[in-house]
């Protein structure tokens, strides 16, 4: 059991160059990697699933009675984030609208569920980041296509069912059958269960960043002049994501679990989803700008990690 944790431990200690290594190999083997898609919607509903074990109704009842870090975190990730995404778009991009489509796009989709996993990663309130979650893809069906509307006036038709039935396979029953098992075994699951099985769910995120990763390969073999300049809006677009969410946090005084939730709940989308919708419902075009943050999102989050554990160590650690 111990060689078993430590495997966890490792892997969560060196997501830095992991997650670039995952993306490597997604690049080099898309075919292969991308055998793996079936598999992708059960091993999110295991992240999912593992990272509630640690939560209660009543740490959830917790989060909920202080609703400011919810509220401030939302606000980023559903208007503010997309609203600045759009209008830098269209400065830097505006003779190309379907560009500025896919940048909207790629920042108006609902939080992504890693992000359970790298609070618990990083020290986070796990009961806060599973709310964040919830709360914005329950949101999603309604604040995706407004802000679509509202910004370029682009019409799309989600199909609801499926995104709700994707999000309730995902998220939320995984969350809801975690706590409560957390629940009824009163803690015995946090205690007994939950440490076994992260190295298994953190396996599972490898597994999911490569998958995920596979469908930019396509486009990294077309790249242009064009290209290259969105990329490298997209790396710098979603570094600054993250760290509205964790100055956002500092100037509302938030503790240190909080400002972890915090930050990755502003920074991290669900890529996969903006990738389907970009996929069904718009042009060609407008898919680089959405799948290419697969190329940066959990380097992205490693480096942040990285970046809050030497800034606000957790407590009784060394500096």
């Amino acid at each position: 059991m111990g060689a078993w944790r430590a495997i966890g431990d490792y892997i969560g200690h060196h997501m830095m160059w992991i997650s670039p290594a995952c993306v490597l190999v997604a690049c080099l083997f898309p075919d292969k990697v991308s055998l793996l898609h079936p598999a992708v919607t059960p091993l999110f509903a295991f992240v999912s699933f593992q990272g509630a074990l640690s939560n209660t109704l009543g740490s959830s009842r917790d989060a909920l009675a202080r609703p400011l870090p919810i509220l401030v975190t939302l606000a980023l990730s559903i208007a503010a984030l997309p609203a600045l995404a759009f209008a830098l778009a269209s400065l830097l991009f505006g003779f190309d609208q379907q560009i500025v489509c896919g940048i909207l796009l790629e920042y108006s989709v609902p939080v992504a569920a890693l992000t359970v996993m790298w609070c618990g990663i990083g020290g986070g309130n796990q009961a806060l980041s599973l709310v964040i979650l919830l709360a914005s893809s329950l949101l999603s069906p309604v604040t995706l296509p407004l802000t679509l509307k509202l910004l370029m006036g682009q019409t799309i038709q989600v199909d609801l069912t499926s995104m709700m039935l994707n999000l309730l396979l995902t998220v939320a029953i995984p969350v809801v059958v975690g706590t409560l098992t957390n629940d009824l075994s009163h803690g015995s699951a946090k205690r007994r269960l939950a440490p076994p099985l992260a190295p298994a769910a953190r396996i599972a995120m490898v597994a999911i960043i490569t998958t995920n990763a596979s469908g930019i390969a396509p486009y990294l073999r077309g790249l242009t002049p064009v290209l290259v300049a969105v990329m490298a809006f997209i790396a710098l677009f979603s570094a600054t994501a993250y760290l509205w969410g964790l100055v956002a946090a500092r100037l509302l005084r938030q503790p240190r679990d909080v400002t972890v939730s915090m930050t990755f709940g502003s920074g991290m989308r669900n890529i996969s989803a903006g990738a389907v919708i970009a996929a069904n419902y718009f042009p060609p075009e407008v898919m680089f700008p959405v799948v290419i943050g697969t190329l940066f999102q959990q380097v992205l989050a490693a480096t942040y990690d990285r970046v809050l554990a030497r800034a606000l160590p957790r407590q009784g650690a060394g500096v």
